[in-house]
């Protein structure tokens, strides 16, 4: 039988039940949960018939224990002076949120660690195509998930599959997650349904080569329209999309005069008091409600009347212009917005052109319709009783 789902609250499980057993005796338990489950799933497979195996914990989703980076995995938070992303505050309690988030990560090795093992006492293994991603980029940052920066959409993409991909290789093609659909029915010999517009990855994965294999993967568009339903007045989506090369990031804003990260319910007013700290931390909903509750959202908030934070803070809660580009060349950490910057007109416009060019042979709703069916129910506003 299923052992559970307590994997997704790896940090405050093993905090709870660290004080009667230990830390390590508590993951212990999150490991052999994470074994049964997977023993349950091949139990209830017709012998030798191939599988699909799907785990998804949320550890690393929002929220986890405070701390937990440290206590649980040995992790110091002013380790990491000096090495957060520009965009962030480099001060203690933003480092230890990394910390914790680290944290989470390391137990997500951990349990993968626990799933492989299990294949290669199976003797499967090496005849497992394994992958290894996520859904978006780090929650409960600034700039992160919920944005189309690469903290917020970049995710981990690793393979293995013994005798059919070559290990050691780096490919800097750009794919995206939609991409791994087509490829599972590829390695499986199954036909591609011609409505999948993504791409299967197999010829890239089973080629030798490193680096720069298909020509038409120098970009990626990545898009957004909304996170949590109410985090606007109205309902209303933050409609973006965008467009990423190896050098250039640029992203359109389809509704600039709406807040990006939600409503700040009065948070604008630098001098206006903030919620408690527990309240910013703990409940998304409490003010800009699209960047998930944290340490740090909540360090931000209570912090940004302070000069060294202000502009930082602008940067991760405030309004946006329509256009945005960064050379990422020089500017990794997308700091300095050259949309409006003559000279880069040429690049703008060549990274504007092509980003709509592939939206609306996409048919994109966003570019081919007026008005756009996301700015109205069921898409957007509030849900409608037609009983």
């Amino acid at each position: 039988e299923p052992a559970g789902n307590d994997y997704g609250h790896f940090s405050h499980f093993v905090t709870a039940k660290a004080p009667e057993m230990g830390v390590e005796a508590a993951k212990q338990l999150l490991y052999d949960e994470t074994r049964q489950n997977f023993d349950a799933f091949l139990a209830a497979r017709p012998d030798d018939a191939p599988f699909c195996y799907w785990w998804g914990p949320t550890n690393t989703h929002r929220t986890w224990e405070q701390g937990s980076g440290k206590a649980l995995w040995g992790l110091e938070p002013d380790d990491l002076k000096g090495r957060l992303p520009a965009f962030l505050p480099d001060v203690h309690d933003v480092r230890e949120d990394v910390a914790d988030y680290l944290g989470e990560c390391l137990a997500f090795d951990a349990g993968l660690g626990v799933l492989i093992q299990r294949l290669e006492e199976l003797g499967e293994l090496d005849n497992t195509l394994i992958v290894v991603s996520g859904d978006h980029g780090i929650p409960g940052f600034p700039r992160a998930k919920c944005n189309l920066y690469d903290i917020g959409c970049e995710v981990a993409l690793a393979a293995r599959w013994p005798g059919r991909i070559q290990p050691g290789r780096v490919i800097e093609d750009f794919v995206n997650m939609m991409d791994v659909a087509p490829t599972f029915l590829d390695a499986a010999n199954v036909a591609i349904p011609s409505t999948m517009t993504a791409r299967s990855l197999l010829p890239i994965l089973e080629s030798a080569e490193s680096g720069q294999l298909e020509a038409a993967r120098t970009f990626v568009i990545t898009g957004r329209e909304r996170h949590v339903e109410n985090a606007r007045e109205g309902f209303l989506p933050y409609p973006q999309r965008a467009i990423r090369t190896k050098e250039f990031l640029y992203v359109h804003n389809f509704a600039p005069d709406r807040w990006p990260m939600g409503d700040p319910k009065g948070l604008d007013d630098l001098h206006a008091a903030a919620p408690d700290f527990a309240a910013l931390r703990d409940n998304t909903r409490t003010a800009y409600a699209d960047l998930d509750a944290g340490p740090t959202k909540a360090w931000m908030i209570h912090h940004r009347a302070e000069p060294a934070v202000q502009p930082l803070f602008e940067l991760g809660f405030g309004k946006r212009p329509q256009e945005e580009l960064y050379d990422l060349r020089v500017d990794p950490h997308y700091m300095h917005n050259l949309a409006y910057d003559p000279n880069y007109d040429a690049v703008r416009e060549e990274l504007a052109t092509q980003l709509m060019q592939v939206l609306s042979a996409q048919d994109d709703p966003r570019i081919v319709e007026t008005p756009c069916r996301f700015e109205h129910a069921p898409y957007a506003g509030p849900v409608l009783d037609e009983s």
